[in-house]
């Protein structure tokens, strides 16, 4: 059985996506603990602008918005040949499979060290590895969960954003419908996850700036990696046939009479 399934090009490419998509937003997270500047990165200057009385803002962002955009080109791509059953079946496996990794971090981290490990790296100017491994893993939990949250929502939230902007524009517009639904998910994305980690501890008034932000840079993000999703979608109807590909996409908007025999992915 495994066999005819592998054989299955439907089947393998949702595999591949998936199997993507999780690795792709784990590092993420895993690399969000670093802030990069990206004046630095463009070799510009600060931008130094001022925004809901903040003044000085300027772009520096968690290393983790380096590959959330593809998370976001990924589920426009899964929701167009997959549907939005299989979207939040990948969102939910990344979900767990997250929760199951920072578990293991904080395992990790409080497992007792070996001595002579503990000054392993002193001549490269880290003299406590312990606190250096605990430094990089160990994410506030706030962080973690809100997080987490975020991109849970936000997934849900381009689902359905995606599929009314299909159900009125049909085939046509895909470069709306993909762009629409992450502006939107982006947007409350950027939020969510500040108001469950920082509330409390930076008034609202820097909540709301950081958050645009770093919308901004996702705005931007979106509009840019638009071409990828062309992209991508003739790569796809190259591998799986143009029949095959028409046939997913009428079963992903729920028309099953005229799918076919398409594999069930959600």
């Amino acid at each position: 059985m495994i066999h005819q399934i592998l054989k299955d090009k439907p089947t393998k490419l949702f595999l591949g996506f998936t199997a993507f998509f999780v690795a792709n937003a784990l590092i993420a997270e895993c690399i969000g603990g670093k802030i990069f500047s990206l004046e630095k990165l463009l070799h510009i200057a600060p931008a130094n602008f001022t925004l809901f009385g903040q003044s000085n803002l300027s772009f520096n962002l968690t290393c983790g918005v380096l590959l959330w955009p593809l998370e976001f080109i990924m589920t426009d791509i899964v929701n167009e040949y997959y549907g939005p059953r299989a979207v939040k079946r990948i969102s939910w496996t990344a979900v767990l499979l997250i929760s199951y990794a920072f578990l293991m971090f904080f395992t990790a981290i409080h497992v007792p060290p070996a001595d002579f490990w503990l000054g392993a790296n002193v001549k490269n100017g880290i003299p406590n590895m312990q606190d250096a491994f605990g430094g990089i893993y160990g994410q506030g939990m706030r962080i973690i969960i809100g997080s987490l949250v975020a991109f849970l929502i936000s997934q849900l939230v381009d689902v359905a954003v995606f599929h009314k902007i299909k159900k009125a524009t049909g085939e046509k517009h895909m470069w709306l419908r993909a762009t629409g639904s992450t502006l939107v998910s982006q947007l409350i994305d950027s939020y969510i996850v500040l108001f469950i980690a920082f509330s409390g501890v930076f008034t609202w008034q820097q909540i709301l700036a950081i958050g645009m932000v770093n919308y901004t840079y996702k705005f931007i993000m979106a509009i840019v990696l638009t071409p990828v999703i062309y992209l991508a979608e003739k790569r796809i109807e190259k591998y799986l046939g143009h029949g095959t590909a028409k046939q997913m996409k009428l079963a992903a908007m729920g028309q099953q009479e005229n799918a076919g025999d398409i594999p069930a992915a959600g």
